[in-house]
This record gives structure tokens, sequence and C-alpha cells, in this order.
């Protein structure tokens, strides 16, 4: 009965947003303003999830300028975990195939979000030639998934090295987004409480001791440090599930 429930409200929620968005953004198409505003949208369905989402930013975040960010990639909520730390004038990358998504590919591209063709090598490159462009000539930042596809439960992937070619050429830093696990059984749609999540943004990463050369190096210096991360969250977000557990059955 839960299950229904949910599935019928967020499906009635994601249709308004999008029916909005999409007429909202006409009159502005393509504006990579409109991204953050409409993610944060959709970040807010983690409360009829049974989800309590944390963020973590560093201080200072305003002054970071253009950049790259990077995130872990498990599954379809992350719709509700890492949209609620996209920053203002970031884009997000896409794989080509979002734009048939029934009203939300519409909206996803029509925001100002970038699509790239995974399985054509010379239009990926060239997607990649654009997020260099944009990055060196509009005030805007480019989140990326470095794993190119969901993880689904088998831990962090092999990291591709698109975005961290894009981060040098363009001469701006890495900044990596660390989500703790929502994967195996963590949320549960018949469960009223699914618990705690933690995205935790993390220092900017210099890249201009890097160059074309060592961009693997950089790729895998980001991986370890992001594995290391997100183990921590995964603890700290159990300890946080037993605590409110531990509180429930107190005041019962």
């Amino acid at each position: 009965m839960i299950l229904i429930l949910r599935i019928v409200i967020g499906v009635i929620y994601c249709f308004l947003v999008c029916i909005f968005g999409t007429v909202y953004c006409l009159f502005s198409p393509r504006n990579p303003h409109h991204v953050a505003t409409f993610a944060h949208l959709f970040g807010r369905m983690s409360t009829l999830l049974g989800l309590k989402v944390e963020i973590r930013r560093p201080p200072g975040i305003a002054n970071n300028g253009n950049c790259i960010y990077i995130t872990n990639h498990q599954n379809n909520y992350d719709m509700v975990t890492v949209a609620n730390i996209l920053q203002p004038g970031t884009v997000t990358v896409g794989k080509k195939s979002l734009l048939w998504v029934p009203f939300f590919g519409l909206l996803y591209w029509l925001s100002g979000n970038l699509l790239i063709d995974r399985y054509n090598p010379t239009k990926a490159r060239s997607t990649i030639e654009l997020l260099i462009e944009q990055c060196k000539k509009r005030d805007i930042s480019i989140l990326m998934f470095p794993e190119g596809t969901r993880s689904r439960g088998r831990g962090l992937m092999p990291f591709k090295t698109g975005a961290f070619y894009a981060a040098i050429t363009a001469g701006v830093p890495i900044i990596p987004i660390c989500v703790s696990s929502t994967t195996n059984g963590k949320i549960d749609l018949n469960r009223w409480n699914n618990g705690h999540a933690i995205v935790e943004m993390l220092a900017p990463i210099d890249t201009s001791t890097y160059d074309k050369q060592t961009v693997r190096e950089l790729a895998a210096y980001c991986h370890a440090l992001m594995v290391a991360k997100i183990a921590q969250l995964d603890t700290e977000a159990t300890q946080q599930l037993g605590s409110r557990n531990n509180t429930s059955s107190d005041s019962i």
C-alpha cells in the first residue's frame, strides 16, 4: 500500500514539475541557471521516500568559480540525493537517450543540460570539447558521472577520463561529491523510514599540475579519495539510522 501511494504521488509530482518547468524554460531556453532550480524541486521527493538527506558543503563554496563536479552514480535515487546539492549555474551531462524519457527528457534538455552519445566515440569527444568551450566562455560549472553508468550496488566503478581531461584542458578544478550508499535494500518503497543519506562536497582539487599525459593519474587519485569518503559516509549513515531507531524505541 505504501509503495502504491508513493508511486502515485511521485508520478503526479514529477509530471507537474516537468510540465511547469518546460513552459517556464520556454521563456529563456537552455539557460544553465534553470538546472539547479528544477534539480532542487526533484530533490524534495526525498521526503516522499522517507529518506532524510543531509547536505554537507565545504566553507567558501561561493568562491569556487567555474569547476567540474564529479559524483558517484548509483541508481535512480540520485535524482533525490545529488540533486539537492547542485549549485546554481551548474549543468549536468547525461546520455542522449534521456531525451526520449516522456516529459522529463524535454525539461532536461530545455533547462540547459548537455547530452552525450557515449556509444559514438567521435560525438562523445565533440561533446567533451563543447564542455571545455562552455567552461571557458560562460560562467558555468559542469557535473559529470565519471563512472559512465549506474553502479547498482557494485561499489564505485572505474572512472572514464572525459571529466578529468575537460578539467585539465579548461584549467578548472575538480570537485568530488560523494553520496552514501542507497543500494542493496537501503531504500524500500514499502517502508516508511528509509534512513539517512549523506551527500558531501569535498574541497576543490587543483588540476594545474596535471596534463594530458597524467590525466589517468588524476582520475585514479580522485577515485581513491572518493572510495574512502563513501566508506566513511556509509558508516555515519548507518550510525545515524541506529540512533534514530533507538530514539524511537525509547519514546515508545
